[in-house]
């Protein structure tokens, strides 16, 4: 049986609405012409410094560029009047290059709100994609989409809104983080070790590629390995063997029926024109098997990655899954290993809450259409703040169907109306 969204609050990390100061208009005419007059005249400036960000080879995995990427973020913010700070990662795994965090703070007030982004991508298809190609109103290069653009507009947002006195009574930290696309933990983890995540905090804002949707939710994650161990022996004498690749084919058989099941159980949650309303596994992303062509493997493994809506309890879905192996692993005699490497759970705010009515309100007058509340697909770095009760959003110019592709891109105009949200939005709950 599938829950609502109201019965999976046991499951996701969810919060009611909580006292805020009553909102005002979102926003007036006067402020949204000022900011976006104040950011019209940035457009090279804002440009330029995406272009800068592509530019430094941040892929994660393996980790490269990390240091460089966030001292480059650090001298632009300086160049904006923004003091902000790198942060070593005191647990960082090995193989990142001089992994930080950059946390910065806009304005004095004790009213706070976090806007929150990383600037690791993913690996690119091409080493081309590292240089940004800007034309036809787009700009076009790896982390364009996921998240450059998006830190980008977040860091004009909150200098516009401290330039034009819109949080006379508040501040705006800033965390932008240098490990999303591998866990999050050296990054966003860093900062929950710190003990740097207040949950007084009004709302934190993140511009993942939400395609002008608000994501309210995200799934949650849960990532295994599976090993299988057979007997090697020479293709010569094949029938000495026990060839651990077709066993590993006798356990994936069963995942792949529960794969199945589990698109079939569609969320409660609202979600986008084009995502899937089921959670979703991936077997095998990764899979490999044997030492050579001609040698009986007396190995092999594989994956098994799944996103998960916030009606499932991925602490559940893992045990339903190693039974399946394991019971598969008897049938056949078969010696098998399953190793955890990644449990995230979901998360969710309700869409009653104030701030995110505030919130939906200063999207729809700056997209022009009521605003959507919708479930991200993937998981989000909301959750470290969820888990601290913080109201989170992902809200962010680029659009999750050319995120990690070859032709990545962000358009200049949904960048534009990012820092305004970002901007009018601060104003609103800290002004």
């Amino acid at each position: 049986m599938t829950n609502t969204p109201a019965q999976s609050r046991a499951q996701a990390q969810w919060y009611s609405p909580t006292p805020l100061a009553p909102p005002g208009p979102v926003p007036d005419d006067r402020t949204r012409r000022r900011v976006r007059a104040w950011l019209g005249e940035r457009t090279d400036e804002m440009a330029e410094l995406l272009i800068r960000l592509v530019a430094v080879e941040s892929e994660n995995p393996p980790g490269r560029e990390l240091g460089r990427c966030a001292a480059t973020l650090r001298d632009a913010l300086a160049g904006l009047g923004i003091e902000a700070r790198l942060l070593p990662v005191t647990a960082a795994p090995a193989g990142p290059e001089d992994p930080a965090v950059v946390r910065a703070t806009v304005g004095d007030g004790d009213r706070l709100l976090y806007f929150h982004g990383h600037f690791d991508v993913v690996p690119a298809q091409d080493r081309g994609q590292f240089s940004a190609v800007r034309a036809g109103g787009r700009i076009t290069g790896r982390g364009t989409a996921d998240m450059k653009g998006g830190v980008v507009g977040m860091v004009y947002g909150a200098v516009a809104a401290r330039e034009l006195g819109l949080i006379d009574d508040g501040r705006i930290v800033l965390h932008l983080v240098c490990d999303e696309e591998t866990g999050s933990v050296a990054g966003a983890g860093e900062l929950v070790a710190r003990g740097l995540i207040d949950p007084g905090a009004l709302a934190v804002l993140t511009a993942e590629p939400s395609g002008g949707a608000i994501w309210h939710a995200a799934r949650g994650a849960l990532t295994l390995r599976v090993d299988v161990r057979g007997t090697e022996a020479h293709v010569g004498q094949a029938e000495r063997g026990v060839n651990a690749f077709l066993r590993m084919l006798d356990l994936v058989r069963p995942v792949e029926r529960y794969a199945a099941e589990l698109a079939g159980r569609p969320t409660g949650f609202a979600t986008g024109p084009d995502d899937p309303p089921g959670s979703q596994l991936v077997i095998g992303g990764l899979a490999g098997s044997g030492a050579n062509f001609n040698v009986v493997p007396g190995t092999a493994y594989f994956t098994i990655d799944g996103r998960f809506n916030p009606e499932e309890d991925p602490v559940v879905e893992e045990r339903r899954l190693r039974a399946l192996i394991e019971e598969a692993a008897r049938e056949t005699g078969t010696e098998v290993t399953v190793v955890r490497t990644q449990l995230q759970p979901s998360a969710a705010t309700d869409p009653g809450h104030p701030a995110a009515g505030v919130l939906a309100r200063t999207v729809a007058a700056v997209e022009g259409v009521p605003a959507r509340f919708e479930l991200c697909p993937g998981i989000l770095e909301t959750r470290w703040y969820a888990r601290h009760s913080v109201p989170a959003f992902g809200y962010g110019p680029g659009r999750l169907d050319v995120s990690h592709g070859p032709r990545e891109y962000v358009e200049e105009a949904a960048l534009h109306r990012t820092a305004e949200v970002y901007a009018l939005y601060a104003g609103e709950l800290l002004g």
